[in-house]
């Protein structure tokens, strides 16, 4: 493939019937596995000789390690997916409770060009604060919304609850919104 070369082992073998029996393996690799002449064990069933196989870890496993690797690779990428939003979801949970509940200003609503379902932006809706300890500006962005809110936003202030001593941690608290 692409241009390179594989080796596939050609093997001869006697069946249990004094058969020849010629096959190529179904692993191949570059450099090769075998030399020329090399002796191998085969396993066959004696009902189907023409269907053996080098006695190989990879020959005998390959496939079935190349396959669990890819479902790994799913499965850990929708476990992983699953997890954040849970752990997201329980934060927000947490905030909504234990958080303390600010007022801020309403700037705008704009979609999350970051994140593309079916060719689709959600939207998020954007606050602002200013502390009045430090006079420090905060911007604060909601969650992912699959719904344009722009008309259902009425009011200029928009209650963020933020952790305690940390407001890089908050919740943009949107239940005024009409669910989807």
């Amino acid at each position: 493939s692409d241009n390179s070369i594989t080796y596939r082992p050609v093997v001869q073998f006697l069946s249990e019937q004094g058969q020849l029996i010629e096959f190529v393996s179904s692993t191949g690799s570059n450099p090769a596995s075998y030399s020329q002449g090399d002796q191998v064990k085969v396993l066959y069933l004696p009902t189907r000789p023409s269907d053996a196989k080098i006695n190989g870890f990879f020959s005998l496993w390959g496939v079935a390690i190349i396959l669990a690797g890819i479902g790994a690779v799913f499965f850990l990428t929708g476990a992983g997916i699953i997890v954040f939003v849970r752990l997201k979801s329980r934060q927000d949970e947490m905030l909504k409770t234990s958080g303390v509940a600010i007022e801020t200003q309403y700037q705008s609503v704009e979609q999350n060009t970051a994140l593309s379902v079916n060719g689709r932006h959600p939207f998020r809706v954007f606050t602002q604060w200013q502390n009045p300890a430090t006079s420090d500006i905060h911007i604060f962005k909601s969650n992912n919304l699959w719904f344009d809110p722009s008309a259902y936003i009425r009011q200029e202030t928009i209650r963020v609850f933020i952790a305690k001593g940390n407001p890089a941690k908050y919740y943009v608290d949107l239940s005024f919104l009409p669910k989807l």
